[in-house]
């Protein structure tokens, strides 16, 4: 099987943006698994206690969040994970923990967290496992999106209006594809700038802009009905 670099390049670029949540108030570890993770060109927003970890938690769309078992504040690890399962938020989470008995494991597995993994552990393993729990749901996603008549195969990157295919740059095809997977939500500019582009980009709000323009160019240009939508104010959404 013969697999064209151009696919090749376009998958990598798929993987490499994802966002995750670290949760977890001992700055060092914070600091080197903040480190670990950009260096594997994930976008990573950190927390340093429960309550803030919390608000983040269940407000922001994360990829896979990393929680601390013993952050301080009204919300430990396991409540902030008992709550976004009560929530339906089903984001894959592992849990930190310098416990290390069956039964703190069991507890926060039963608690609605995804794997655990016992201090000290070596980053190599848990950029591992971080892996695959992000697989895990995306192999169960649907692979081709679809809002109205516009359709995004996450397999062969191919985008359609209705029986018309269009060509999309990389970025442009990475901002569809994340408008698409929240269909009806709206996304501020800031969300879009964290899944879409890399950490160390260097990004203005306008570059949203223009990417947006981009894209009503080639897939809300008439006759069809526009799909994307300005949110006065916050950022953009998508809804037949």
């Amino acid at each position: 099987m013969v697999i064209s670099s151009q696919l090749i390049l376009r998958f990598a670029l798929y993987y490499k943006y994802m966002r995750i949540l670290v949760i977890e108030d001992e700055h060092k570890i914070a600091r080197a698994l903040k480190r670990a993770l950009q260096q594997e060109k994930y976008a990573v927003d950190v927390s340093y206690d429960g309550d803030d970890g919390w608000a983040m938690a269940h407000t922001e769309p994360y990829d896979a969040m990393i929680i601390d078992r013993m952050v301080p504040g009204e919300y430990d690890g396991l409540q902030i994970v008992r709550e976004l399962r009560k929530l339906s938020i089903h984001t894959p989470i592992i849990l930190l923990t310098a416990l290390g008995s069956v039964k703190d494991k069991t507890d926060g597995l039963d608690a609605g967290a995804d794997d655990y993994l016992v201090k000290p552990f070596a980053l190599e393993e848990l950029l591992a496992r971080v892996r695959a729990l992000i697989r895990r749901p995306r192999e169960q996603d649907a692979t081709v999106l679809t809002v109205g008549d516009v359709s995004l195969d996450t397999v062969t990157f191919e985008v359609k209006r209705g029986d018309t295919v269009i060509a999309l740059t990389q970025k442009e095809y990475a901002l569809l594809e994340y408008l698409m997977r929240n269909p009806g939500r709206p996304l501020s500019k800031e969300m879009i700038i964290s899944h879409v582009w890399d950490y160390d980009a260097d990004i203005l709000p306008n570059t949203v802009e223009v990417y947006i323009k981009y894209l009503r160019n080639k897939i809300d240009k008439k006759p069809f009905t526009p799909i994307i939508h300005t949110i006065r104010g916050f950022g953009y959404k998508v809804q037949a």
